[in-house]
């Protein structure tokens, strides 16, 4: 079971979105240089479903969007949490913040709006770095019609124009 230690409202993680970011546990991807170690052991409280509900309500109504920070051990209860958000709260986004370098195959992109790819590496810096190896992507869904969904990548937002 996925556990979050502790959220926060942020406005930089997803451009235009006013977010509530949810610090999931249990990271095996052990990122030299990683920022939140204490996310790597098996600590916090279940993310279920009324535990994230019980977030939303304390949040102030401006959140659009809800980011899992993290959850990679278990990729298919963050989709699982993701597809039961986007039916209980219809209009609120989602995001997944992965480690990893691909979308797990146990993830349905239908059920995200945004997705942030790859590990932290510090000698190439975090997304606002024009080094980095790190991506956040707009997924574009396609209409029924069309298969797959595209993937666009936002990254260049985040660097800072001279």
């Amino acid at each position: 079971m996925l556990k979050y230690t502790e959220t926060d409202i942020v406005f930089q993680e997803i451009p235009d979105e006013v977010t509530l970011a949810v610090n999931l546990s249990g990271c095996p991807c052990r990122c030299p240089g990683c920022h939140s170690k204490h996310l790597w052991g098996d600590v916090g409280e279940p993310l279920t479903d009324e535990a994230l509900d019980k977030l939303l309500e304390r949040q102030p109504s401006g959140v659009s969007c809800v980011a899992l920070m993290g959850g990679d051990a278990a990729p298919a209860e963050v989709d699982g949490i993701a597809s039961r958000l986007k039916e209980r709260h219809p209009g609120l986004k989602t995001a997944w913040y992965s480690g990893r370098n691909l979308v797990s195959p146990a993830v349905n992109l239908d059920n995200f709006d945004y997705v942030k790819l790859g590990p932290y590496l510090a000698h190439l810096g975090p997304l606002k770095s024009p080094k980095t190896n790190q991506r956040l992507y707009l997924v574009q869904h396609r209409r029924n019609t069309e298969p797959g969904n595209i993937l666009m990548d936002l990254t260049p937002k985040f660097w800072k124009k001279p």
